[in-house]
């Protein structure tokens, strides 16, 4: 903990412009962190801080929306980027936490789960009772229920042979 005592003294003894230098550099490509990013832009923008020059991470972070433009694009989609932008809602506009039935993470939610399993449930019911409902179906019913009137048949025989046994050898 005293890695972090030394730190926050090292960073309050900083001038502002040097502080919004250090910690646009922290916060750029965070993701977590992109409220205090833009936070510090707009103090940059408003000119309430100029940052002192000299202070850059060891390696800059590339970023997908600083990027050159493509210039290469195929003059089949009109010059534009094949692939749309992904609407991103307003500030203060909470974002949909869940889409058909999927978290933001892409991980299914206990409700798309149970509805699944519902519908396979009823549709595994209902090619029951159709099956049931065709010949070769009636056949296997038949069949089963002829075998296990066979079995029973069998089990009281086995059951009267049994008891005859007891009654001879437990006679006077």
């Amino acid at each position: 903990m005293t890695e972090n005592s030394e730190i926050a003294a090292r960073l309050a003894a900083l001038s502002d412009g040097e502080l919004v230098g250090v910690l646009l550099v922290a916060t750029a490509e965070r993701p977590g962190f992109a409220v205090v990013h833009a936070a510090l832009l707009g103090l940059l923008e408003a000119g309430d801080v100029t940052t002192v020059g000299g202070v850059t991470p060891t390696t800059m972070p590339t970023s997908v929306h600083d990027a050159p433009p493509l210039h290469d694009v195929s003059g089949q989609v009109g010059g534009t980027l094949p692939v749309p932008a992904v609407p991103v809602p307003p500030t203060g506009i909470p974002a949909p936490t869940e889409t058909g039935g999927y978290s933001p993470s892409g991980v299914p939610t206990w409700g798309s789960v149970r509805d699944k399993v519902e519908q396979r449930f009823g549709s595994a019911q209902g090619m029951s009772e159709l099956d049931q409902q065709t010949p070769a179906g009636r056949s296997a019913d038949e069949q089963w229920d002829a075998r296990e009137q066979a079995a029973r048949e069998r089990l009281d025989q086995i059951r009267k042979s049994l008891r005859g046994n007891d009654t001879e050898t437990s006679g006077p």
